[in-house]
């Protein structure tokens, strides 16, 4: 028997919640409630859902906090947004912190059931692949980058140095370690500088930073 898929609905408003929750059920779904941002941060810690629905206005911790956070643990768990913030602005940070979509406050319940199928229809291993922080994703199987949803080339070098940190977000990645990887020895270790440099001047307007932790290395991370 195949299992339902599990989603996480992060809803303070307790009618809105259980009308949501109740048409994800006919829908055939396995619906997990949270009613406030601390209990959001605790089931996603606990992980394995299909689908995060997720409000931005929450008691207790900011849904966009939420985002931000998963993405930056590597989860690509597809998240859908809803809000009641309808100002563009809103909508690119939202999807520039890592939401797949994004669907305003009120919203009719069947172009909110057709979002969701169209997420829960994207393949596990894609979802997997694909990685984001902040306005920066990196799809693993196509070994391509984005910005804000755009391709985003990149010369070889920075892109294989960009991979290793993507790689390993929140995480120093030393100096010679990249050295080895990327330049194979056959130049100097200070080169390495030299990319970090053309990186962090690419990386300003995708709201990530290549920061250098003395002794240790460099590590990618959102910008404050």
């Amino acid at each position: 028997m195949t299992p339902l898929p599990r989603l996480l609905l992060v809803e303070d408003h307790p009618e809105l919640s259980l009308w949501i929750g109740r048409a994800l059920r006919q829908a055939g779904c396995d619906v997990v409630f949270a009613i406030d941002g601390k209990e959001g941060e605790l089931r996603l810690r606990e992980g394995g859902f299909d689908l995060v629905v997720l409000d931005l206005t929450l008691p207790k911790r900011p849904g966009m906090a939420l985002l931000r956070e998963l993405r930056t643990r590597g989860d690509a768990t597809p998240v859908l947004i809803l809000t009641a913030r309808a100002d563009v602005a809103d909508r690119v940070e939202g999807l520039r912190a890592g939401a797949d979509d994004y669907l305003p406050k009120p919203f009719d319940l069947a172009e909110f059931e057709a979002r969701v199928q169209a997420l829960l229809r994207r393949p596990k291993d894609l979802r997997q692949d694909l990685r984001t922080i902040g306005g920066l994703s990196f799809d693993a199987r196509q070994s391509a980058f984005y910005r804000d949803g755009a391709p985003m080339p990149l010369p070889k070098k920075e892109a294989a140095l960009l991979r290793l940190l993507f790689e390993r977000p929140g995480r120093a990645v030393s100096k010679e370690f990249l050295y080895e990887q990327v330049l194979d020895g056959a130049s100097s270790i200070d080169n390495v500088e030299v990319i970090v440099h053309r990186l962090r001047k690419r990386l300003e307007a995708c709201g990530v930073r290549i920061s250098t932790l003395r002794g240790l290395g460099y590590m990618l991370e959102r910008a404050a």
